[in-house]
């Protein structure tokens, strides 16, 4: 059977200083996400940022270096990114509540924000913190610009072919059979929807073809 440890004071008041210098020393975001731009890595661990990232890290913007050049560092502004723009049809943004600064990074690009997100066309209600601020493809929305980048028009479905003709060499073994066996020779179309039927059909589902 164990020992009883009973409570120690000065272990537990040891324990809490150590986890407040802990908190006390832990790097702030703007040391932790500072970037060398000539070398493409992060200044305080080194490490080399993805081949695949360096165009937009050289050529798009993190979110707080475009709120610290608006007024009140842009509360009531809409923000998207790029990857949404260029994955998503429909509109996806923020619109900015409120901004806590970290005044201690240069140039004051570090911090966090809150705000309403509206993701693909559907708007949350909540007020939530605004994650991967850091990422290099945030964007301001114009704000003369901002009600038609709200509204979405979805595309129009193309409608679908049913019938096509047959490819020429299995067209004309088609009537030649049915001349050999005295049938109309009129033109016949290729039926495509029973073929996406077959396609997702278990194969002991099948019904057997019908040699031509």
């Amino acid at each position: 059977m164990g020992r009883y440890k009973g409570y120690r004071p000065i272990a537990a008041k040891a324990k809490k200083i150590r986890e407040y210098w802990a908190l006390k020393n832990r790097p702030r975001d703007s040391q932790r996400y500072e970037v060398d731009y000539e070398k493409m890595t992060r200044a305080f661990t080194g490490k080399r940022l993805p081949v695949l990232a360096w165009e937009d890290v050289r050529n798009e913007n993190r979110l707080f270096t475009l709120l610290s050049r608006l007024h009140l560092f842009g509360i009531g502004r809409m923000v998207t990114r790029k990857s949404w723009i260029w994955e998503y049809d429909e509109p996806c943004y923020w619109v900015i509540t409120k901004v806590k600064l970290d005044y201690t990074a240069e140039k004051m690009e570090h911090g966090k924000a809150w705000g309403y997100l509206t993701f693909r066309g559907k708007p949350e209600n909540e007020e939530k913190e605004i994650d991967k601020v850091m990422y290099h493809d945030w964007r301001m929305v114009p704000k003369h610009e901002e009600e038609a980048f709200k509204k979405f028009n979805p595309p129009v479905e193309e409608e679908k072919i049913r019938y096509v003709l047959y490819p020429p060499l299995l067209r004309a073994m088609i009537l030649a059979q049915r001349q050999k066996e005295g049938k109309s020779t009129e033109e016949q179309l290729l039926d495509l929807e029973p073929a996406v039927h077959l396609l997702n059909a278990s194969p002991g589902n099948q019904a057997e073809g019908t040699p031509v």
